[in-house]
């Protein structure tokens, strides 16, 4: 049917972010599982798995929320109408000679694609900006010995935010190309600007390609309370 679903908002095809990726499509939408109807995943054309179907609403939202922007990506990035199925590690099943990613945080979902010849490796994350007090308790869990000596206290809740999301779209970037998965203290957020630009570096080898000390690129945007990274090779 391939209606957008009632717990949906019309989609965005924007790049929020402050450095587009040449080829690359991302879309977006807000979504409310409160809205869910019984019907959405059907509405949508969205097939469900068994594990999906015995879910909490929120999760089927989020879920039908995410694929929806990612089948919308696709049709504007190359015309395919097509819903990645889902791997047993849970990440996304692209197209043969496609890049892409898919995340979801409060009431938001958005996906990115691109085209392999062009991306070799993206990776996309979101995140609600942690409290004050969260960020204290968190910073050690996630931050290394060396990004706790560089943390600006007077920006401790984004600082922490950042590092955070920014190693979860370098997992998302890295692991489809390595096969190997890797934690938050296997790498380094080195440097990041208001401008909305970062640099990190691996401290693990993962592949005779990416080995410890390699370094990547990534942007970030913050709106309303919500921080959106990007990583990509």
């Amino acid at each position: 049917m391939n209606r957008l679903p009632t717990c949906c908002a019309p989609l965005q095809h924007h790049w929020p972010l402050p450095r587009p990726i040449p080829g690359a499509v991302l879309v977006s939408c807000a979504f409310d599982p409160a809205r869910l109807a019984a019907d959405d995943f059907q509405r949508a054309g969205i097939e469900p798995n068994a594990s999906l179907q015995r879910s909490v609403a929120k999760r089927q939202a989020e879920y039908l929320a995410g694929r929806v922007c990612a089948r919308a990506a696709l049709l504007q990035l190359d015309g395919r109408d097509y819903v990645p199925a889902t791997h047993a590690d849970r990440s996304p099943i692209w197209p043969a000679g496609i890049r892409g990613s898919i995340t979801h945080g409060k009431g938001w979902a958005a996906a990115v694609v691109a085209d392999a010849a062009s991306c070799r490796g993206i990776g996309l994350d979101q995140e609600t900006l942690l409290d004050e007090a969260r960020a204290e308790r968190l910073a050690e869990e996630i931050l290394t010995p060396a990004e706790l000596q560089r943390l600006d206290r007077s920006q401790l809740a984004l600082s922490v935010t950042l590092t955070f999301s920014l190693k979860e779209s370098l997992f998302k970037t890295l692991y489809p190309l390595t096969l190997q998965r890797f934690y938050f203290e296997h790498a380094e957020l080195l440097e990041w600007s208001a401008d909305g630009l970062a640099r990190l570096r691996l401290l693990t080898d993962l592949s005779p390609e990416w080995r410890h000390g390699a370094e990547l690129s990534g942007q970030f945007c913050v709106n309303h309370g919500q921080l959106l990274s990007l990583v990509s090779v």
